[in-house]
């Protein structure tokens, strides 16, 4: 029998920790009504990811961390995209075009990426599957958990700070006067300066974030960017007829009392190592 549930009761990093303790090979695959994520460990260290809605190829991974033009993708794809991940890999180290370390970087930065995302999921279905591996064409790493939770954490301590900070999206933005300063002289990165030319008094920060295909984290931390460097200030929509809804945010698992918690996590260990 699998061990699943919903994170609502029982986080991501209450899981890592546990397949981390017990040394867990298989898949452990979560979702929500919109995405589904697999994540694959061997003896408790991460191995491969997988986010449902991306294209998790090879040449895409390669290309989105800028080691492939868009030229270098398409040509590619046009003659080598009929092969796996490991033969293509394989193929463009015996070129002498990238070196196996790089390779795995990559992989490694990726699928670090996809879990990233599963710290900050308040909610979604999870179990954890014995029988199912990694892909056999597929690039594999070899990841110890601790350092991916150390971070997961201060990126949940992050994200909640965000919220704290910008708590509400329908709210816009402003310019603030700054004689002598010209935006183009700062150094922003592409998200500061997309999100810097779509500032209206009149469009909130959640359509900015739309149009702009950035997620509410995302926005969060430019925006808070821009603040803290005194450009930005956020204001009310101008044209806004209709008081502003108060917006709960979104709660995490609340931690049970140590004792209670300790024997929790012993009984889901057992169960987890008897899987």
């Amino acid at each position: 029998m699998a061990l699943k549930g919903n994170l609502r009761d029982f986080s991501f990093t209450q899981l890592l920790n546990l397949i981390n303790l017990a040394h867990k090979t298989g898949t452990l695959v979560v979702e929500n009504p919109a995405e589904v994520i697999s994540v694959s460990f061997r003896e408790g260290k991460l191995a491969y990811a997988q986010d449902g809605n991306e294209k998790d190829n090879l040449i895409a991974i390669l290309h989105r961390f800028n080691r492939l033009s868009s030229a270098q993708q398409h040509a590619l794809n046009e003659r080598l995209g009929h092969m796996s991940d490991k033969e293509l890999g394989l193929v463009l180290i015996n070129a002498n075009y990238l070196e196996q370390r790089e390779i795995l970087s990559c992989m490694q930065v990726y699928f670090t990426d996809i879990l990233n995302q599963l710290f900050t999921w308040v909610e979604g279905l999870f179990r954890f599957e014995t029988d199912r591996l990694p892909p056999a064409d597929k690039i594999t790493v070899r990841m110890d958990l601790e350092n991916i939770i150390l971070a997961g954490t201060h990126l949940l301590q992050e994200e909640d700070q965000l919220l704290d900070e910008i708590p509400n999206l329908d709210l816009a933005l402003k310019f603030i006067d700054c004689a002598g300063v010209n935006i183009r002289d700062l150094n922003l990165n592409a998200q500061e300066r997309r999100v810097i030319s779509s500032i209206n008094p009149g469009i909130s920060i959640r359509q900015i974030a739309s149009s702009n295909q950035l997620s509410e984290n995302e926005i969060r931390r430019v925006v808070n960017s821009l603040m803290q460097a005194g450009m930005v200030e956020i204001m009310r929509p101008e044209g806004l007829r209709h008081p502003l809804p108060i917006l709960n945010r979104p709660s995490r698992p609340v931690p049970a009392g140590i004792t209670a918690q300790k024997s929790l996590i012993n009984r889901l260990i057992n169960r987890i190592r008897a899987i």
